[in-house]
């Protein structure tokens, strides 16, 4: 199982548990630095081997001569370059930032407990890429649980800048957020890569802060492991199955919202997650570019990603006491219980009730609060009407809701 990690130093990452099976399994955490309370993370120069290279050309010359007995060769050298990692990494380095999430103190002498008494203290650092940039602004993609919870931003530059950015939008489920900092600044946007296009060996390089920004503009060196790998990632909106990259190439915490980048120095993917096992080594997984891609552009034209919305607080059957389910005359648990109903809902305009037990949604089983989730947010859109099988007090019925909209106004 995969489990949340939370140090000290106030820096964090995404760490999983590692299961042998055909998927990898887990709980990620916060990869970005410590945030408290959040959930929160090559190009190689072509090897030649010039070990015999006076033989090899010996022989070359020796063939070339005896075929001039018979017949003129012409031989003409052709010459080829390539850019080393050092060259990938300086023209990388400037587009890659340090992001602080800065979140506002918890006072626990307070009247009512916790509260906030104003001072704000920085809570988790993290990394972030400069992807577009104008003539007045710079965009930034990172991790949402880089950002999470933070009451102001930071965003330090190469040249150690440190500006306030604004958070223009942010998901939870894909941990995907969108920065923006005012200015003008000489710093060239990180061209995303073909994510798709990626195989097992290609060669790929990281670019991040872990740790924190002392250890700034850090380069790692790895290959692309695997690809279409798919993880259970525990997020503050509930547990949700991403589609990773696999990379040896090192990520620890603070790397999170960092680079991944192939041997064009082109991001193919956000560094985001590790496994955290103590005999496990070179497991880290980045969220694929074209996938990034695509959620930026909903971030950037809503804000959010737009889901469609039931509108219930749901508990597991699983976590009820026994006695109450006794209590209630239910025998099964497997299912969800209905734990509150926003008034402005679908559900509560559907007639949907608190202590009502969801067992189905459109003929696909539900066992949990995870598969009501799944199913929503991937079968269904804004404004399909599904039929969920319930039980009130004993009684089994069947009710249609329209799903409405998750987008604010």
């Amino acid at each position: 199982m995969v489990h949340e990690h939370e140090d000290s130093s106030s820096h964090r990452i995404n760490e999983l548990k590692f299961e042998k099976k055909s998927r990898i399994k887990g709980f990620a955490t916060a990869v970005a630095g410590g945030v408290i309370g959040s959930v929160l993370t090559f190009t190689t120069v072509p090897y030649f081997d010039l070990s015999n290279s006076k033989e090899k050309a010996v022989a070359v010359e020796e063939i070339n001569t005896a075929e001039q007995a018979t017949e003129t060769m012409s031989v003409q050298q052709v010459s080829s370059t390539s850019f080393s990692v050092a060259d990938i990494v300086a023209e990388a380095s400037k587009a890659i930032v340090g992001i602080t999430n800065i979140q506002e103190q918890n006072n626990p002498f307070g009247q009512g407990g916790f509260e906030q008494n104003g001072e704000e203290v920085e809570s988790g650092t993290g990394s972030g890429v400069v992807y577009e940039a104008t003539d007045n602004a710079l965009y930034i993609v990172t991790n949402h649980h880089v950002i999470e919870d933070a009451t102001s931003i930071e965003v330090t530059l190469y040249d150690e800048k440190v500006v306030e950015a604004e958070l223009i939008g942010s998901d939870s489920l894909t941990d995907i957020a969108v920065l923006k900092i005012e200015g003008s600044y000489d710093i060239a946007p990180l061209g995303f890569g073909d994510s798709d296009v990626l195989r097992a060996g290609d060669e790929v390089i990281a670019i991040g802060n872990p740790l924190g920004l002392d250890l700034y503009g850090t380069v790692t060196q790895g290959i692309v492991s695997a690809v279409n790998r798919t993880i259970e990632v525990s997020t503050s909106a509930g547990i949700w199955e991403m589609e990773v990259i696999q990379t040896d190439a090192a990520i620890n915490p603070g790397n999170s919202g960092g680079a991944l980048i192939n041997v064009s120095g082109e991001l193919i993917g956000i560094n985001s997650m590790k496994i955290a096992e103590d005999d496990v080594e070179g497991l880290g997984f980045a969220i694929p570019s074209n996938e990034v891609l695509s959620i930026i552009d909903e971030l950037i034209a809503n804000g959010q990603i737009v889901r469609p919305y039931l509108g219930i607080s749901m508990v597991n059957l699983s976590e009820i006491p026994q006695y109450y389910l006794q209590n209630m005359n239910i025998n099964s648990t497997t299912g969800v219980m209905i734990a509150d109903i926003d008034e402005n809902s679908a559900a509560k305009d559907a007639g949907l009730q608190v202590e009502d037990i969801v067992v189905s949604i459109d003929g696909t089983a539900i066992s949990d609060a995870d598969d009501m989730r799944k199913y929503l947010y991937t079968e269904a859109s804004v404004g399909d009407v599904v039929k969920l099988v319930i039980y009130r007090q004993g009684e089994k019925m069947e009710i249609s809701v329209t799903l409405s909209s998750n987008q604010l106004n």
